[in-house]
Order: C-alpha cells, then sequence, then structure tokens
C-alpha cells in the first residue's frame, strides 16, 4: 500500500484547518489523515499504518453496484462452499469461467494458498472444475505482497463469464491533492495491471471543469480519445466513465478503479473488474453500503473499536497510548519518540468516554502483545478524570495487567481521580507533568522489554 512518508505536526496542523469539519474532532482529524494518504512519520522514523479508515468492498459487491449504475460487467455469482460453486457455475450456463477469490488484498492472481494452491484468479471450463478450484480457496488463507505473513482468509469465491477483450484499459476516479478534489486516472494498452504499482504508462487529469464529470461531456469524449478507443465505441465510453462518476458522487467513494476496462471481443465496452473504497465519514448516510463491511478481512481490534466506538490505529511500537482528543494523542505519540519510545498505537476515546469505553479501550491496547507499557494522558474538560481513573481500575482489575501502566491526569475532578487511584492500592503510576511521565513510561518499557528478552520476571513496586 503506496503511502506518503509526512510527520504527525503535519497531520495535526491539517485537521486543526479542518477544525469546522462535519462530525467533530476526530472526523477533521480523519479527514486530515486521509488528505496525507495515511502515514505517520515521528521524528524520522517511519510508522506504516496498519489500519484504513476507508471502507473497501469485495470485487462482486463492486460488480453489483456498477451493475446497478448501468455499467456493462461480466455475469456473475458468489458461492460460499464448492456444491454452491458447481450450482452457481451451471447457472451461468458457459464452460469458459473465471473463479476469482474474494479476498480484501491486492495481488490476488499472484498468491498461495495454505495448501499450496498458486493464484487467486482461476481459469475453469467445466462446474466440476469450479467446486474442485473452489475447495481449495474457501475456507484458506490467501498470502499476497499486501497481506504479509498474516495472510487473509477467503470465505466465498466470484464465478463469472470469461470474457475475452481486444483492447485493455486502466481507469479510475480519485481524490488527488494535486488537483485538491476528484482527478481521473488512466493508461491504455498493454500492462495496465501495473499501473498501481509502478506508474506506468499513467497520466492524471482534472475530472472536468470544477470537477464536476459528468456535465462535461466533450471532457470525457477527450479522454476516451486519448485512453486510444476506437471511434464508433468514443460515445460509449465516454458514457462509461460518466457512470463510473455518477457512482463515485453518489456513495461518497474516495477511489473508484476499474482494472481493466475493455473492448470486448463482442464490440462493447466493459468493466472487467472493480475496485471501490468508501469514505467513513459518510457512514451516517451510506449506511446501506457500510452495512456490507465483511470484518472477517479486517483487523479484530478494529472490530472491536467499532463497537466500543473508540478512534484506534494500531501502530508498530510497544507503548500504549490511552488519550483523550486526537491532538492530543498525536502529540503524546510525538513526545513518547522525542525520549526514544515507540507508539503502539493511536487511541482517542473522545470527550464523553464511559468507565465500560475506557475498559474496552485497554482491551484493545493490551491484545497488542507488543505492548510492554501503557501511558494515559487525559486532559479532562468535558471529559471527567474520576470517569476515566473509574475505567481504569476496572480494567486493571478484571484484565489482572501485569504490565506498568503511567498515568498524568489534568482537568475536571482530577483530585477526585487521583483519590480514586491511591485508594485502589493498584500498581498505577501516577504523574502531574507530560514529559516526566513520556520519560518515565519509556524507562519502564524498557525494562519490561530487556526482562523478556532475558526470560526473567519483573514486578514493580510503588514507593513509600
Amino acid at each position: 500500500m503506496a503511502a506518503s512518508r509526512l510527520c504527525t505536526r503535519a497531520v495535526t496542523a491539517a485537521a486543526q484547518r479542518l477544525r469546522g469539519y462535519p462530525g467533530g474532532g476526530y472526523a477533521a482529524f480523519s479527514a486530515a489523515f486521509q488528505i496525507l494518504n495515511g502515514s505517520l512519520l515521528f521524528n524520522s522514523n517511519v510508522f506504516q499504518v496498519g489500519q484504513r479508515r476507508n471502507l473497501s468492498l469485495h470485487e462482486y459487491m463492486s460488480m453489483d453496484l456498477l451493475k446497478e449504475a448501468g455499467i456493462s460487467v461480466p455475469y456473475g455469482l458468489v458461492a460460499k462452499t464448492p456444491e454452491e460453486a458447481y450450482n452457481v457455475a451451471k447457472e451461468i450456463g458457459t464452460k469458459d469461467l473465471v473463479v476469482k477469490a474474494q479476498v480484501l488484498a491486492g495481488g490476488r492472481g499472484k498468491g498461495t494458498f495454505e495448501g499450496g494452491l498458486k493464484g487467486g484468479v482461476k481459469i475453469v471450463f467445466s462446474p466440476e472444475e469450479a467446486r474442485d478450484i473452489s475447495s481449495r480457496m474457501i475456507g484458506k488463507k490467501l498470502y499476497t505482497k499486501q497481506t504479509g505473513e498474516k495472510g487473509r482468509i477467503c470465505n466465498q469465491v466470484f464465478i463469472c463469464e470469461r470474457r475475452y477483450p481486444r483492447r485493455e484499459y486502466y481507469f479510475a476516479i480519485t481524490m488527488e491533492r494535486s488537483y485538491q478534489g476528484r482527478a481521473t486516472r488512466w493508461c491504455n494498452g498493454p500492462g495496465s495491471a501495473k499501473v498501481r504499482s509502478h506508474g506506468a504508462q499513467s497520466a492524471a487529469l482534472p475530472s472536468g471543469s470544477g470537477g464536476v464529470l459528468g456535465s462535461e461531456s466533450s471532457t470525457v469524449d477527450q479522454l476516451a480519445k486519448k485512453m486510444g478507443f476506437p471511434l464508433n465505441l468514443i460515445n460509449e465510453a465516454a458514457e462509461t466513465m460518466i457512470k463510473i462518476y455518477n457512482l463515485f458522487i453518489k456513495f461518497d467513494a474516495n477511489m473508484v478503479e476499474i482494472n481493466p476496462m475493455v473492448e470486448d471481443s463482442t464490440g462493447i465496452v466493459m468493466c472487467m473488474d472493480a475496485k471501490i473504497n468508501f469514505d467513513s465519514n459518510s457512514a451516517y448516510r451510506q449506511q446501506k453500503i457500510f452495512d456490507l463491511r465483511d470484518w472477517t478481512q479486517e483487523d479484530e481490534r478494529d472490530r472491536q473499536a467499532a463497537k466500543a466506538n473508540l478512534n484506534y490505529i494500531g501502530l508498530d511500537g510497544n507503548i500504549g497510548c490511552l488519550v483523550n482528543g486526537a491532538g492530543l494523542a498525536m502529540a503524546t505519540m510525538d513526545i513518547i519518540k522525542l525520549h526514544g519510545g515507540t507508539p503502539a498505537n493511536f487511541l482517542d476515546v473522545g470527550g464523553g468516554a464511559t468507565a465500560q469505553q475506557v475498559t474496552e479501550a485497554f482491551k484493545l491496547i493490551t491484545s497488542d502483545k507488543k505492548v510492554q507499557a501503557i501511558l494515559v494522558n487525559i486532559f479532562g474538560g468535558i471529559m471527567r478524570c474520576d470517569v476515566i481513573a473509574q475505567g481504569i481500575i476496572v480494567a486493571v482489575k478484571d484484565l489482572e495487567l501485569r504490565i506498568p501502566i503511567v498515568v498524568r491526569l489534568q482537568g475536571t475532578r482530577v483530585d477526585d481521580a487521583k483519590a480514586l487511584i491511591t485508594d485502589s492500592g493498584l500498581k498505577i503510576l501516577a504523574c502531574d507533568d507530560l514529559d516526566e511521565a513520556a520519560k518515565m513510561v519509556v524507562k519502564l518499557s524498557e525494562i519490561v522489554t530487556l526482562a523478556k528478552q532475558a526470560q526473567v520476571d519483573v514486578k514493580f513496586q510503588l514507593p513509600i
């Protein structure tokens, strides 16, 4: 996944500029985060963000959306068992079929399944062969360059008729920073499948006057000509691209990628594959789309965070962070890096968190086995410090946490919070100064790491 390398202060500044963004503080941060392409740079050390905030749909769902928009696509059906695959193949009624593993990751064609099957896209010539290939895909993990060692489970396959293209093209509509809005991206000729990884034979164009592609038919005709469509298909290609653009707008998409768009052997323009990403900030008005989310394809922590209404992003470090407010969370991660530590996550509990949410936040943080220490940094404005303290105490008791926890609380009812922590008798280290708290948690994480490397136990005793 391509990502820009940008410092956290740039992200924070972008979020501040988007302070009026609909949806509040985190929505502003999320928007800024998307603008900056989803990577964080802390003091020259890059942390690739493991979870993306944008919703992606399976190919067969994306193809259904294209079909509903009046766009020509190959006829196909989804199957969740090998026997269903056999029945689906018979229903399609052609001997030339393509079986595609439905896994939310790029590079399926060159991936490898558990069990040794090579490739997540297979051509078959009978219902029996479709059943056999499906049995080697369904219920197995597919490993590609994008999935890494974890792989992604394949729970279903998309079986469609095989079509024979005369010419292939790449076409996408995406949000483009350099154009400050929507843009088209395209290429023609062979090798279009390499566009995403190499940028070969690609070009970006402003999507019409003011970004309104649908009202600029002459612009779309010109684009179809540049892409290399034959004269007799210019109008059809332009109409297809306008329909794709209208779909992009209707469903609040961040990207609609067609790879490939083809001139079919029968002489029609057809979309053979589709990848669509949706803006998470539009979930409230795109409920039908977001209900299609396949949680089996995402990090389990993302599902837990969504269920608890927490804003969570996993990183690669070993110091868990629990903070209220996106800007404070970014500053907290920065100061951890300043003192030589590495944040394990971004976690914003927001301004109205309950004790139960704080407990769920701790569960999320500690589900990452790399976490060796936790820093809680709360500035109580709307959020009451005593509520956070109650959540911390419940979490430490219920989860029987043994890793060190440093807590820095300031603001509303902070004295009540400190009293609760003291009376609990738990080994929670309180600190009033953020700089001192960051130093402390970094040192403690180093001690725990060294102890684990030496395979010895370590116990922490609070000072008298």
